[in-house]
């Protein structure tokens, strides 16, 4: 017999918990905001629904229901970034869209001036601080190659093992985005994967559109490490 399945509601037409899936997917899907998760038992179901863990003061509303589509990840929990600065730089913004069971949180926000790359980082940190678990399999999906190999690759422990130079000698940028970056990941189960952007998969694109959002809005804030 399958095990029973209830589906908490906490943001759609109708907020409740539901017992199968058609009836909880009727009150999310293409409703904008949306927040819903799904529980092995009522009483778990029931305490999210008093305090849903997802609900963030920087969330923007969510204009669609995202749906699961990984690449070649199965299992876990799923992190899609993306970041940018109009003119580079200049007005930047993140965007974040965090996959976990059978939630979906995005996350976004802006400031004033800074640097692509800063954004991109940003990204990934938001996204890692707003996991509801350190236990479980992370993948995460940036089209930054920076971000990427900078992890991946170990050039951000390099360079943090030099004080913050690279092999050259030079000074490294945005260490105090890496710095934060190499906290986060550290002891979790993550890995980093490159996706190219602009490609067409929805939940990079929902990510770019996010970022701009943020970046061409007026409610932005300082990007007080970046010096330039």
């Amino acid at each position: 017999m399958a095990k029973k399945k209830f589906y908490a509601v906490s943001s759609g037409r109708r907020p409740g918990i539901y017992s199968t899936w058609p009836e909880a997917e009727a009150q999310v899907k293409g409703y904008g905001g949306a927040r819903y998760k799904g529980f092995s038992s009522r009483a778990e179901a029931e305490l999210w629904m008093d305090d849903p863990q997802w609900r963030q003061k920087n969330q923007q509303p969510i204009e669609k229901t995202v749906k699961r589509q990984s690449l070649t990840f199965e299992g876990g929990t799923e992190i899609y970034t993306d970041g940018g600065a109009i003119n580079n730089p200049g007005p930047g913004g993140y965007g974040v869209v965090i996959l976990e069971n059978n939630g979906v949180l995005e996350l976004t926000g802006g400031f004033l001036h800074t640097t692509n790359n800063r954004m991109e980082l940003m990204a990934c940190i938001k996204g890692i601080e707003n996991l509801s678990s350190r236990t479980e399999p992370v993948a995460l999906f940036s089209d930054s190659k920076y971000v990427v190999n900078g992890i991946s690759k170990g050039w951000a422990k390099g360079w943090r093992r030099r004080g913050w130079y690279k092999s050259d000698g030079n000074p490294a940028v945005n260490s105090d985005l890496w710095k934060r970056l190499l906290d986060l990941i550290d002891g979790l189960d993550i890995s980093f994967n490159w996706v190219k952007g602009h490609s067409g998969h929805p939940l990079n694109e929902r990510c770019d559109q996010l970022a701009v959002q943020s970046a061409r809005g007026t409610d932005k804030i300082v990007d007080e490490g970046y010096g330039g």
